[in-house]
């Protein structure tokens, strides 16, 4: 990939906030003041404190030392170990979550409440602007309360809340610094934040980050072993036809072990927020600054351009992507009293520009600005009756130039009213969710403009008995509008390496989804089990028409009934206790069967998986193994290839040296220690971008 020097300003700005010398001025506090203990694993959070509605009984969150551990430069890879979450991993540089089999337009991902205002669910080869460095805690939600974020999250979404806007007034000034190394893409990375009051009412903070890595190591060979026995096929072709240099190259090729060429990635964010907090309520503002550059790995054997003309012109040719994003936010609060506890405002605008580069040449250019908001009025539990209702809009302009623009310059606008409703009597529950949504497409290069008028709803029933046990059962109807790229992609796709085709007359998407939860928790232990299903009358999805353009083959989004079904799992057991130390066993499992009607499976749905793990405890420090099981996947759609189980051996320890609440956290982690080959079923590249190799990683917290 192009290599692009890290700015001298935002070196020296890591170094100058990171070096502070500590001194009395500084508090002592723990590395993650905003996070929630144990006793509140079901609250939802939208940029402001905590609100609990049982409707999340569904939700996983990760925070404290896990989400330090398990921090990456993409949210998606971060995610990947929790029940029900896989990983697009297109590249290192570019990776969403996938729920429960869900991934692109079907789910959301937020940062504080409010989507993150790039292109990443347009193409799986665009990242996420996620600065992992700032994350408080991540929430996963599924079910009925993801009406308050969108219509179109069918799959759930993803909730990164950040400290940038401060939410409480600091006593003093203090500092959070992170640095880490990782050996599988020699990965470096440094942050650093400054919080600190200005008078009574008002908080600031400063933040920087930088993260550099090198191409990807792997366990084994590159390619898979479908892929290896394609490129071998196709150079005993070229010797027989007396080429005997392009059979070399794809013998080559074939044997390719060690690194994934074209996979490293540097990124480095710059912000800033301000907050003023009263007695009656607060106002705050940020900006962020967010710059990437990362490669992007093609099948090997196939051009970058249209037909074999351009494969043989870009022969050789790195590509890559160079992102960067400006983001202005707001978040306010005021406090109200008697029936309405308070209301909340939480707004964000984006300018996106991302340059798809071949070599040092632009390819294609994406570039474009969105606003997002929403405003929620908070009713005070009244008797047992609680709920958030509000209004949302969205409008995002999206700008494509290049010889490579599968889809016209577009504007999508969304207007959403929503309410989430609860009331519980005794030990029942009973819970609500509605929304309504216009959106409206519209493409002036395409002479196109639709308008979609969208109807979701959700009830949920839970009965909650002595002893820690929870049942419920959720039934949601949801509705998505076509993305832009489904009505409207016309040309070649080089992150699929096909030629797309969309549909103007596709209708909403609809579905119905079922879910059934048993919830346990005790002194000892936990346990929660998650059954779902979900059905679609016209679940649209890109399917193979057997024709061929300009050397790609061609995939036309259709319109067809599917469904959706599977199991989650996941519980833990105090086994032994003594002095200041326990041993904590737990374990997990997660499985998606995804049926296209009529068609057979669905495609890059992640294969039964399995997780158990132990965990020992003495004074501040933790040892932790894990392994994880992923199974063969054999259910693969027509133009894919089946995936092998692997297995992955993980172990790692954390250790606070001046006590648990001390401003220090040191932690060692080998992931992937048998350096397994193993291949997502999510990912588009999985043919030829396996999982990371053996990684060691080392990683130091100072808070104070």
């Amino acid at each position: 990939m192009t290599k692009r020097p890290a700015p001298k300003s935002l070196l020296a700005a890591v170094a100058c906030i990171a070096l502070i010398p500590s001194s009395a001025a500084f508090a002592q506090q723990a590395a993650h003041e905003d996070a929630h203990d144990d006793s509140q694993a079901e609250l939802l959070v939208v940029g402001h404190p905590p609100t609990d509605f049982g409707l999340l009984a569904s939700s996983a969150t990760i925070e404290g030392d896990a989400l330090t551990a398990q921090l990456r430069g993409q949210i998606g890879e971060t995610l990947s170990r929790l029940p029900g979450v896989s990983a697009t991993s297109f590249s290192p540089g570019a990776s969403r979550p996938v729920l429960r089999g869900f991934d692109g337009d079907r789910i959301r991902v937020l940062t504080d409440g409010i989507g993150s205002i790039d292109a990443s669910s347009v193409s799986a080869d665009h990242a996420v602007v996620f600065d992992a460095l700032t994350v408080d805690h991540i929430d996963v939600v599924h079910g009925p309360a993801v009406l308050l974020f969108g219509g179109q999250a069918i799959g759930g979404a993803v909730n990164a809340i950040d400290r940038r806007i401060p939410r409480r007034i600091p006593d003093k000034i203090s500092l959070d610094a992170i640095g880490s190394y990782g050996s599988a893409a020699d990965e470096r990375s440094a942050a650093a934040a400054i919080n600190a009051p200005l008078g009574a009412n008002v908080a600031v903070q400063i933040d920087a980050q930088y993260r550099a890595s090198d191409d990807l190591r792997v366990g084994g060979f590159v390619n898979s072993k479908s892929l290896r026995a394609d490129l071998l096929a196709d150079a005993a072709g070229h010797r027989a036809e007396g080429e005997p240099e392009e059979a070399a190259e794809l013998e080559l090729l074939a044997g390719q072990k060690g690194r994934v060429p074209n996979t490293a990635t540097r990124s480095h964010t710059l912000g800033a927020g301000i907050a003023w907090i009263g007695s009656g309520g607060s106002l705050g503002f940020s900006v962020q600054h967010y710059d990437t550059l990362y490669g992007v790995p093609l099948r090997p054997g196939a051009g970058h351009g249209h037909g074999a003309e351009a494969a043989e012109e870009h022969e050789g040719e790195a590509v890559s992507i160079d992102l960067r994003q400006t983001r202005i936010d707001v978040r306010g609060e005021l406090k109200l009293g008697g029936a309405f506890e308070s209301l909340q405002l939480r707004g964000g605008w984006g300018k996106y520009r991302h340059v798809e580069l071949e070599g040092d040449e632009i390819g294609t250019t994406f570039s474009g600005d969105g606003v997002e908001a929403r405003l929620d009025l908070v009713q005070a539990d009244t008797n047992g009756w609680r709920g958030r209702s509000g209004v949302q809009i969205f409008t995002r302009d999206l700008s494509l130039v290049g010889a490579e623009a599968f889809v016209p310059d577009n504007t999508i606008n969304r207007f959403g009213v929503f309410t989430l409703q609860s009331l519980k009597a005794g030990l029942i529950e009973f819970e609500g969710a509605g929304r309504f949504e216009h959106v409206r497409v519209k493409s002036a290069p395409a002479a196109f403009e639709r308008s979609f008028d969208l109807w979701s709803g959700a009830l949920g029933l839970s009965y909650a008995p002595a002893g820690g046990l929870k049942i419920g059962v959720n039934y949601i109807r949801g509705a998505r509008a076509p993305a832009p790229e489904e009505l409207l992609s016309d040309g070649l796709h080089v992150a699929t390496q096909a030629y797309e085709q969309g549909e103007r007359s596709f209708r909403s998407e609809t579905s119905d989804g079922l879910e059934a939860y048993l919830r346990y928790k005790g002194a000892r232990g936990s346990f929660s089990l998650t059954g779902y299903t979900t059905r679609f009358g016209n679940f649209i999805a890109a399917l193979p028409t057997g024709e061929e353009r300009e050397g790609f083959p061609v995939f036309r989004y259709s319109q067809l009934p599917a469904r959706f079904r599977g199991l989650e799992a996941s519980g833990t057991f105090k086994a032994m206790r003594w002095g200041q130390g326990d041993l904590t066993l737990d374990a997990a499992l997660d499985y998606t069967h995804a049926e296209l009607t009529g068609i057979g499976p669905a495609p890059r749905i992640p294969p039964l998986r399995l997780r158990g793990g132990s965990e020992l405890r003495q004074g501040a420090l933790r040892l932790r193994a894990e392994a994880e099981w992923n199974a063969a996947q054999n259910r693969v759609a027509g133009f894919e290839t089946p995936v092998p189980a692997f297995t992955l051996v993980n172990l790692s320890a954390d250790w606070h040296p001046l006590g648990e609440d001390g401003p220090l956290t040191l932690l060692l982690a080998a992931n992937n220690l048998l350096g397994a080959n193993g291949r997502r079923a999510a990912s588009f590249t999985r043919d030829f971008v396996p999982v990371a190799g053996r990684d060691v990683r080392i990683t130091a917290r100072l808070a104070f």
